[in-house]
């Protein structure tokens, strides 16, 4: 089977026996998203190593070329090179900004476009065009943005036309709900004035913006959940190097625990701790993760990833790690899946405004391999039955993460399954396949 490219036909995966493998994980999905923001608008020459080229990422970079930002990739595709204009140096773009899948990319860009001098509209996809953007456009327009759905119904939805010629303020908001997107797009908003800007936030969301905010000179506090940024300063380019996405590790990760007699190592994974979550939910599941030459010279941390096939166990997860873990529950549940007895997942309803409705998608998908699952307004119930597990047919609802999601699960389902439409994974991953080729090339 060959999978050098992510196929447009359903693919067939087969039950394997044990998985081996060093495997190198492509970079971090929102840090590669940031670091174009923040290159495109520092001044000078900005340089981004493993920069992520997904369909996501892509847009992030077209978006910005429409604004007059010059982007070039090297030739062997290992550096990106950004020209940035500063932070008023943006042009009007003669065309819609179209982020395609991205929610990070249409929720940051708001903030930013919010303080432009020039009208812009921007959108993505049908399923971008169905996600909620009042959580993002209220914060704004306390900031001063004139932000107007071009939707029939004028509901907060994309498309979305931002008015420019806003003048920007400072704001203290509390947030309602831990998000970083939402966090990210008001600090983009309040770099464009020198007044203060303070986020309260419930509960920890990832940091990367205000990691990356500090790299490129901005002021920047945090203490405990509050969040101060002042403005009104140009940002200095800066040379990045994009750590290996941990939620896309975690596929791989999952797979070698629930494959038997497996062992993996991923190396220069991201461990900042607003993504570990993942790392501390398979653990207390029993998961034997091992952390080697882990390095916090830079503002990420990283790490090399060792796994080993274990006994999983069922838990509760709930609380505050469900904002640490909102990508990776489609991968949880498959390890809930295989793992024995109960695992229960509640307070992440957030799951229902993703790519998919992911409480509903999961509990469809993974019932067809004859897991045990029930849906919950607010996460799952999931009872392990390793035993029962069996090829299924499934659907991805073009979502990446559960097209994935199924694929790993059957590893160890019995018979052959079909994934229908994949397609969506470039959004995130475009090298999936070829590294679920190589840790399968002994097992057909």
């Amino acid at each position: 089977m060959n999978f050098s490219n992510t196929p447009r036909l359903p693919i067939t995966v087969h039950l394997v026996r044990n998985i081996n493998a060093d495997l190198d994980i492509p970079g971090d999905k929102s840090i590669s998203h940031r670091s174009v923001i923040l290159g495109s608008l520092a001044q000078g020459e900005t340089r981004i190593i493993n920069f992520l080229e997904s369909e996501d990422c892509l847009n992030t970079i077209e978006c910005f070329k429409k604004m007059g930002i010059s982007i070039n990739s090297s030739k062997d595709k290992k550096e990106l090179t950004i020209i940035g204009k500063g932070l008023y140096g943006l042009s009007a773009p003669r065309e819609t900004l179209y982020v395609g899948n991205s929610g990070t990319a249409i929720r940051l860009m708001l903030g930013i476009l919010a303080a432009q001098k020039f009208d812009s509209v921007i959108t993505g996809d049908a399923s971008i065009c169905t996600r909620p953007m009042g959580r993002v456009i209220k914060p704004l327009q306390l900031m001063g943005a004139n932000i107007l759905a071009l939707n029939e119904d004028k509901s907060l939805l994309a498309p979305l036309k931002v008015l420019g010629n806003q003048k920007v303020k400072g704001i203290t908001y509390e947030m309602p709900m831990a998000s970083a997107q939402v966090k990210s797009a008001i600090m983009l908003a309040g770099l464009y004035t020198p007044e203060k800007t303070v986020i309260v936030e419930p509960g920890p969301a990832r940091d990367h913006s205000e990691r990356m905010l500090r790299q490129f000179g901005v002021d920047v506090n945090v203490s405990h959940n509050v969040i101060e940024l002042t403005g009104g300063r140009e940002l200095s380019s800066q040379d990045i190097k994009v750590p290996s996405d941990i939620s896309s590790a975690a596929f791989f990760i999952v797979a070698a625990l629930i494959v038997p007699g497996s062992k993996i190592v991923l190396p220069r994974i991201g461990i900042n701790p607003t993504r570990t979550g993942i790392l501390d939910v398979l653990q207390e599941m029993g998961a034997k993760i091992t952390l080697h030459n882990i390095d916090r010279s830079s503002c990420e941390p990283v790490a090399d990833i060792e796994v080993v096939s274990s006994q999983l166990k069922g838990i509760n997860i709930e609380g505050s790690v469900i904002p640490r873990i909102i990508d990776e529950i489609p991968i949880i549940a498959v390890a809930a899946a295989v793992a024995e007895g109960k695992t229960v997942i509640s307070g992440a309803e957030e799951l229902r405004y993703k790519e998919s409705d992911r409480i509903a998608t999961i509990c469809k998908e993974l019932t067809k391999f004859g897991t045990h699952i029930v849906e919950k307004e607010d996460g799952l119930i999931i009872e392990g039955a390793r035993d029962d597990l069996k090829g299924a047919v499934c659907k991805s609802h073009g979502d990446h993460r559960i097209a994935m999601s199924c694929a790993i699960l059957a590893l160890v389902s019995k018979g052959n399954s079909c994934i229908e439409d994949v397609d969506c994974i470039n959004t995130s991953f475009p090298r999936f396949f070829p590294l679920f080729e190589r840790l399968l090339e002994f097992n057909y």
